[in-house]
Protein backbone atom coordinates (compact mmCIF):
# COMPACT_ATOMS: atom_id res chain seq x y z
CA UNK A 1 0.00 0.00 0.00
CA UNK A 2 1.41 3.49 -0.95
CA UNK A 3 2.04 5.91 1.24
CA UNK A 4 0.65 9.37 1.06
CA UNK A 5 3.33 12.31 0.67
CA UNK A 6 2.61 15.40 1.75
CA UNK A 7 2.52 18.25 -0.38
CA UNK A 8 5.47 20.66 -1.45
CA UNK A 9 5.29 23.88 0.74
CA UNK A 10 7.33 27.05 0.33
CA UNK A 11 8.15 29.26 3.55
CA UNK A 12 10.12 31.87 2.41
CA UNK A 13 10.52 33.00 -1.48
CA UNK A 14 13.03 35.73 -3.07
CA UNK A 15 11.89 37.93 -5.05
CA UNK A 16 14.91 39.83 -7.50
CA UNK A 17 13.95 43.08 -9.06
CA UNK A 18 11.19 44.93 -7.96
CA UNK A 19 9.90 46.50 -11.45
CA UNK A 20 6.43 46.25 -12.59
CA UNK A 21 6.70 42.16 -12.55
CA UNK A 22 9.04 41.67 -9.59
CA UNK A 23 6.29 43.60 -7.90
CA UNK A 24 3.36 41.98 -9.14
CA UNK A 25 5.44 38.27 -8.40
CA UNK A 26 5.52 39.28 -4.77
CA UNK A 27 2.39 40.66 -4.22
CA UNK A 28 0.73 37.08 -5.27
CA UNK A 29 3.36 35.66 -2.99
CA UNK A 30 2.49 37.76 0.28
CA UNK A 31 -0.91 37.44 -0.51
CA UNK A 32 -0.82 33.64 -0.82
CA UNK A 33 0.68 33.67 2.83
CA UNK A 34 4.67 33.38 1.74
CA UNK A 35 7.06 35.06 3.18
CA UNK A 36 8.94 37.38 0.58
CA UNK A 37 12.31 38.98 0.11
CA UNK A 38 12.27 41.97 -2.45
CA UNK A 39 15.50 43.13 -3.80
CA UNK A 40 16.49 45.66 -5.57
CA UNK A 41 19.45 47.95 -5.67
CA UNK A 42 17.41 51.30 -5.83
CA UNK A 43 15.62 52.17 -2.95
CA UNK A 44 13.19 54.09 -4.62
CA UNK A 45 12.07 51.30 -6.70
CA UNK A 46 11.47 49.51 -3.05
CA UNK A 47 9.71 52.49 -2.74
CA UNK A 48 7.54 52.50 -5.35
CA UNK A 49 7.06 48.74 -4.83
CA UNK A 50 5.47 48.79 -1.37
CA UNK A 51 3.01 51.57 -2.29
CA UNK A 52 2.12 49.88 -5.80
CA UNK A 53 1.06 46.10 -3.86
CA UNK A 54 -0.68 47.95 -0.93
CA UNK A 55 -2.58 50.13 -3.43
CA UNK A 56 -3.08 46.69 -5.46
CA UNK A 57 -4.68 44.77 -2.84
CA UNK A 58 -6.77 47.76 -1.22
CA UNK A 59 -8.33 48.51 -5.14
CA UNK A 60 -8.41 44.63 -5.67
CA UNK A 61 -10.77 44.87 -2.53
CA UNK A 62 -12.91 47.58 -3.61
CA UNK A 63 -13.14 45.68 -6.84
CA UNK A 64 -14.54 42.63 -5.63
CA UNK A 65 -11.84 40.97 -7.22
CA UNK A 66 -10.52 37.59 -5.90
CA UNK A 67 -11.85 35.65 -2.66
CA UNK A 68 -12.32 37.14 0.57
CA UNK A 69 -11.12 40.55 1.50
CA UNK A 70 -7.45 40.82 2.11
CA UNK A 71 -6.02 43.73 4.51
CA UNK A 72 -3.11 45.54 2.62
CA UNK A 73 -0.95 45.86 5.85
CA UNK A 74 -0.86 42.35 6.33
CA UNK A 75 0.45 41.55 2.63
CA UNK A 76 2.46 44.17 3.19
CA UNK A 77 3.87 43.11 6.30
CA UNK A 78 5.01 39.70 4.50
CA UNK A 79 7.65 41.13 2.42
CA UNK A 80 10.42 42.20 3.31
CA UNK A 81 11.77 44.97 1.35
CA UNK A 82 15.69 45.11 1.01
CA UNK A 83 18.41 46.58 -1.22
CA UNK A 84 20.47 43.64 0.25
CA UNK A 85 20.85 40.31 -1.22
CA UNK A 86 22.57 38.13 1.85
CA UNK A 87 18.72 38.56 2.75
CA UNK A 88 18.34 35.84 0.13
CA UNK A 89 20.39 33.47 1.94
CA UNK A 90 17.57 31.06 3.20
CA UNK A 91 15.38 31.65 0.74
CA UNK A 92 13.78 28.55 -0.80
CA UNK A 93 12.68 29.30 -4.28
CA UNK A 94 13.94 32.65 -6.13
CA UNK A 95 12.12 34.46 -9.01
CA UNK A 96 14.46 37.04 -10.62
CA UNK A 97 12.67 39.29 -12.74
CA UNK A 98 15.84 41.89 -13.75
CA UNK A 99 16.00 43.68 -16.71
CA UNK A 100 16.49 41.95 -19.91
CA UNK A 101 20.09 42.52 -20.92
CA UNK A 102 22.78 39.43 -20.60
CA UNK A 103 25.19 41.21 -19.34
CA UNK A 104 23.17 42.05 -16.17
CA UNK A 105 21.62 38.80 -15.65
CA UNK A 106 24.94 37.15 -15.90
CA UNK A 107 26.39 39.40 -13.37
CA UNK A 108 23.08 38.50 -11.19
CA UNK A 109 23.42 35.00 -11.36
CA UNK A 110 26.81 34.81 -10.05
CA UNK A 111 26.01 36.95 -6.99
CA UNK A 112 22.97 35.03 -6.19
CA UNK A 113 24.69 31.26 -6.83
CA UNK A 114 27.33 32.52 -4.70
CA UNK A 115 24.03 34.31 -1.70
CA UNK A 116 21.55 31.42 -1.92
CA UNK A 117 21.77 27.99 -0.41
CA UNK A 118 22.67 24.98 -2.77
CA UNK A 119 18.75 23.59 -2.71
CA UNK A 120 17.11 26.62 -3.89
CA UNK A 121 15.53 27.16 -7.26
CA UNK A 122 16.36 29.34 -9.26
CA UNK A 123 13.10 30.37 -11.48
CA UNK A 124 14.02 33.36 -14.40
CA UNK A 125 11.23 35.58 -15.29
CA UNK A 126 12.73 36.23 -18.67
CA UNK A 127 11.26 37.37 -21.89
CA UNK A 128 13.34 35.81 -24.15
CA UNK A 129 16.80 35.00 -23.10
CA UNK A 130 18.09 31.01 -22.92
CA UNK A 131 16.79 29.45 -19.64
CA UNK A 132 20.23 27.20 -20.54
CA UNK A 133 22.83 30.55 -20.99
CA UNK A 134 21.53 31.45 -17.70
CA UNK A 135 21.72 28.30 -15.61
CA UNK A 136 25.42 28.26 -17.30
CA UNK A 137 26.30 31.37 -14.88
CA UNK A 138 25.75 29.04 -11.61
CA UNK A 139 27.07 26.15 -10.38
CA UNK A 140 23.34 24.51 -10.00
CA UNK A 141 22.31 24.13 -13.75
CA UNK A 142 19.66 21.42 -12.74
CA UNK A 143 17.92 23.91 -10.49
CA UNK A 144 17.52 26.76 -12.83
CA UNK A 145 14.59 27.04 -14.88
CA UNK A 146 12.23 29.89 -16.68
CA UNK A 147 8.69 31.31 -15.30
CA UNK A 148 7.52 33.42 -17.45
CA UNK A 149 5.19 35.49 -15.51
CA UNK A 150 2.40 37.55 -17.40
CA UNK A 151 1.33 40.87 -16.47
CA UNK A 152 -0.59 41.85 -14.55
CA UNK A 153 0.89 38.62 -12.67
CA UNK A 154 -1.88 38.42 -9.36
CA UNK A 155 -4.59 37.85 -12.38
CA UNK A 156 -3.15 35.70 -14.71
CA UNK A 157 -3.53 32.06 -13.85
CA UNK A 158 -1.18 29.86 -16.10
CA UNK A 159 2.71 30.49 -16.24
CA UNK A 160 4.62 29.94 -19.10
CA UNK A 161 7.45 27.18 -17.69
CA UNK A 162 10.63 26.92 -19.63
CA UNK A 163 13.27 23.70 -18.89
CA UNK A 164 16.46 24.68 -19.62
CA UNK A 165 19.28 21.77 -20.65
CA UNK A 166 19.73 20.60 -17.45
CA UNK A 167 16.91 21.49 -15.68
CA UNK A 168 15.75 18.39 -13.41
CA UNK A 169 12.75 16.53 -13.54
CA UNK A 170 12.85 17.18 -9.32
CA UNK A 171 12.95 20.76 -10.38
CA UNK A 172 9.91 20.65 -12.60
CA UNK A 173 8.41 19.18 -9.94
CA UNK A 174 9.06 21.51 -7.55
CA UNK A 175 8.12 24.75 -9.57
CA UNK A 176 4.69 23.12 -10.11
CA UNK A 177 4.12 22.58 -6.65
CA UNK A 178 5.40 26.67 -6.46
CA UNK A 179 2.97 27.74 -8.68
CA UNK A 180 -0.08 25.83 -7.40
CA UNK A 181 0.68 27.28 -4.13
CA UNK A 182 0.36 30.44 -5.35
CA UNK A 183 -3.06 29.84 -7.27
CA UNK A 184 -1.39 29.15 -10.84
CA UNK A 185 -1.24 26.23 -13.07
CA UNK A 186 2.13 26.13 -15.35
CA UNK A 187 2.54 25.14 -19.24
CA UNK A 188 6.07 23.37 -20.02
CA UNK A 189 8.07 24.30 -23.22
CA UNK A 190 11.20 23.50 -24.00
CA UNK A 191 13.96 26.14 -24.50
CA UNK A 192 15.32 28.15 -26.96
CA UNK A 193 15.13 32.21 -27.27
CA UNK A 194 11.62 33.77 -26.82
CA UNK A 195 10.09 30.40 -26.19
CA UNK A 196 6.14 30.18 -27.64
CA UNK A 197 4.89 32.92 -25.86
CA UNK A 198 7.53 36.09 -27.22
CA UNK A 199 9.14 34.31 -30.04
CA UNK A 200 4.82 34.91 -31.24
CA UNK A 201 3.96 38.17 -29.12
CA UNK A 202 6.74 40.18 -30.07
CA UNK A 203 6.33 39.75 -34.03
CA UNK A 204 3.12 40.72 -33.56
CA UNK A 205 3.38 44.30 -32.20
CA UNK A 206 6.62 44.79 -33.51
CA UNK A 207 4.33 44.17 -36.70
CA UNK A 208 1.89 46.34 -35.51
CA UNK A 209 4.09 49.18 -35.18
CA UNK A 210 5.71 48.87 -38.27
CA UNK A 211 1.79 49.49 -39.45
CA UNK A 212 1.39 52.46 -37.66
CA UNK A 213 5.41 53.44 -39.07
CA UNK A 214 4.12 53.01 -42.52
CA UNK A 215 0.80 55.39 -42.01
CA UNK A 216 -1.29 52.37 -43.33
CA UNK A 217 -3.03 52.89 -39.97
CA UNK A 218 -3.14 55.22 -36.48
CA UNK A 219 -2.78 53.60 -33.52
CA UNK A 220 -6.11 53.32 -32.29
CA UNK A 221 -7.63 52.05 -35.26
CA UNK A 222 -4.64 49.36 -35.32
CA UNK A 223 -5.85 47.77 -31.66
CA UNK A 224 -9.77 48.16 -32.77
CA UNK A 225 -9.19 45.37 -35.63
CA UNK A 226 -7.77 43.26 -32.98
CA UNK A 227 -10.62 44.04 -30.47
CA UNK A 228 -13.27 44.38 -33.05
CA UNK A 229 -12.37 41.98 -35.49
CA UNK A 230 -10.55 39.25 -33.36
CA UNK A 231 -12.31 39.54 -29.88
CA UNK A 232 -8.65 40.50 -28.46
CA UNK A 233 -8.91 42.52 -24.67
CA UNK A 234 -6.17 44.18 -25.89
CA UNK A 235 -4.77 45.11 -29.27
CA UNK A 236 -0.96 44.61 -30.06
CA UNK A 237 -0.43 48.38 -29.17
CA UNK A 238 -1.89 48.61 -26.08
CA UNK A 239 -0.20 45.54 -25.11
CA UNK A 240 3.07 46.87 -26.03
CA UNK A 241 2.12 49.97 -23.75
CA UNK A 242 1.55 47.77 -20.65
CA UNK A 243 4.60 45.32 -21.05
CA UNK A 244 6.51 48.55 -21.47
CA UNK A 245 8.12 49.23 -24.76
CA UNK A 246 11.81 49.53 -23.61
CA UNK A 247 11.43 45.84 -22.95
CA UNK A 248 9.61 45.06 -26.02
CA UNK A 249 12.68 46.76 -27.77
CA UNK A 250 15.32 44.80 -25.77
CA UNK A 251 13.21 41.86 -26.47
CA UNK A 252 13.46 41.86 -30.02
CA UNK A 253 17.11 42.96 -30.01
CA UNK A 254 17.51 39.85 -27.96
CA UNK A 255 15.87 37.56 -30.64
CA UNK A 256 17.45 39.30 -33.55
CA UNK A 257 20.96 38.40 -32.09
CA UNK A 258 19.71 34.90 -31.04
CA UNK A 259 18.19 34.03 -34.35
CA UNK A 260 19.49 36.51 -36.72
CA UNK A 261 16.54 36.85 -38.70
CA UNK A 262 15.71 40.43 -40.03
CA UNK A 263 11.99 39.30 -38.93
CA UNK A 264 12.85 39.99 -35.75
CA UNK A 265 14.41 43.34 -36.79
CA UNK A 266 13.03 46.17 -34.35
CA UNK A 267 10.81 48.91 -36.25
CA UNK A 268 12.39 52.47 -36.09
CA UNK A 269 9.57 53.79 -34.52
CA UNK A 270 9.91 51.97 -31.49
CA UNK A 271 13.70 52.49 -30.99
CA UNK A 272 12.36 56.34 -31.62
CA UNK A 273 9.87 56.20 -28.74
CA UNK A 274 12.10 54.11 -26.23
CA UNK A 275 14.37 57.36 -27.02
CA UNK A 276 12.06 59.38 -26.23
CA UNK A 277 10.92 57.94 -23.07
CA UNK A 278 7.67 56.92 -24.26
CA UNK A 279 7.51 53.66 -22.61
CA UNK A 280 3.84 52.95 -22.18
CA UNK A 281 1.95 52.95 -18.84
CA UNK A 282 4.84 53.00 -16.71
CA UNK A 283 5.83 56.46 -18.42
CA UNK A 284 2.05 57.50 -18.61
CA UNK A 285 2.61 57.61 -22.50
CA UNK A 286 3.54 54.93 -24.82
CA UNK A 287 1.13 54.78 -28.43
CA UNK A 288 -1.56 56.04 -25.91
CA UNK A 289 -2.22 58.31 -22.97
CA UNK A 290 -2.50 56.83 -19.40
CA UNK A 291 -2.70 58.85 -16.46
CA UNK A 292 0.02 59.04 -13.73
Amino acid sequence: MSVATEPIRFNKVGVVGAGVMGTGVAQNLAQSGIRTVLTDISPAALTRAREAIRNAVRFAGLLGRGAAPVDPDEVVARIEFTTDEARLADVEFLVENVVEKWAVKREVYQRLDAVCAPPCIFAANTSCISITKIAGATQRPDRVLGMHFMNPVPLKATVEVIRGQHTSEETLGRAKAFLAQIGKSGIVVNDLPGFVSNRVLMLTVNEAIWVVHDQVAPAGDVDRIFKSCFGHKMGPLETGDLIGLDTILLSLEELHRAYGDPKFRPCPLLSKMVDAGLLGRKSGQGFFKYPT
